[in-house]
């Protein structure tokens, strides 16, 4: 498979157009369930989801519901996004690249709060299951991870980072500021690594006019301390100008994911198993 991964908000959806737009067979939908009512605002071209978002592995493949299995030398060249919490379970088997992406955390904080914003309105006067529409938002908030979001971003951001250092599967990790800047150059060395699809139709999918990140809003810091907060800034720096991590950043890295894990390791833990189960 190629797997496109990141955070939420990170610009996994654009990937996923730009492959299927370059030819590539996909799965997942472009809305899945109600999303297209819901939330079709924040992603207008499609979010192209499914199950294995929460990772190829047992509890997904085979799908549970269905019983439809995915082997994997029938989809070397699918697309298929995996959020980071289920890229790091996915078996080493499917995973034939990844291409990452990863968005500041000023505008992945921005981003995905203006998102829970839109759920939480539709569901508002969209309630089912015999709910009020206060409990169907209730219902969601208890799904989200719970953490400040620039700590979940850095903590997702750690692990994709940490899986590659061990697994060392093929990778090709790109900030979405990059891709937007210049997007023929990124997409070109992209279709190039991976010699399937056409990099001429794949750039039809970039509309630059959907990125609508307000930089000079203001953005919920979640109470972290300066240091820390540079500390995310120097790493998407990092990964925006080399695609690397120097090591004279590891240190710091290592040390702020021990205590960031010691204060909401917990969160993470409930986070993963619900992703994984539901």
């Amino acid at each position: 498979m190629i797997l496109v991964t990141g955070t939420k908000r990170s610009g996994t959806s654009m990937w996923m157009q730009i492959l299927i737009a370059g030819g590539l067979p996909h799965i997942g939908d472009a809305f899945p369930a109600v999303w297209g009512s819901s939330i079709r605002e924040a992603n207008p071209k499609g979010f192209y989801e499914s199950r294995l978002r929460q990772g190829v592995f047992y509890a997904t493949n085979p799908d549970p519901e269905t019983g439809q299995f995915f082997a994997p030398a029938a989809v070397t060249t699918h697309a298929v996004k995996v959020f980071i919490p289920g890229l790091v379970r996915t078996d080493l088997a499917y995973m034939q690249r990844v291409v990452a992406s990863m968005r500041s955390w000023r505008a992945y904080s921005q981003s995905l709060s203006q998102l829970y914003s839109r759920e939480d309105a539709w569901l508002l006067e969209n309630p089912t299951d015999g709910r009020t529409g206060a409990e169907a938002v209730a219902d969601a908030v208890r799904k989200r991870c719970g953490m400040p979001l620039p700590v979940e971003w850095f903590m997702e951001n750690f692990d994709l980072i940490r899986d590659f250092a061990v697994r060392r599967y093929a990778l090709n990790l790109c900030t979405y500021e990059r891709l937007m800047d210049s997007p023929e150059a990124e997409v070109r060395k992209v279709f190039a690594w991976l010699g399937v699809g056409d990099p001429d139709q794949a750039l039809t999918a970039i509309e630059p006019s959907l990125n609508r990140t307000a930089p000079e809003a203001w953005i919920d810091d979640g109470g972290l301390p300066r240091a820390t907060l540079q500390l995310f800034e120097d790493l998407h720096a990092a990964i925006h100008e080399r695609s690397t991590v120097p090591r004279s950043l590891l240190p710091e890295l290592n040390s702020t994911w021990e205590t960031l894990r010691r204060e909401y390791g917990k969160l993470s833990r409930e986070r993963g198993r619900e992703d994984a189960l539901s």
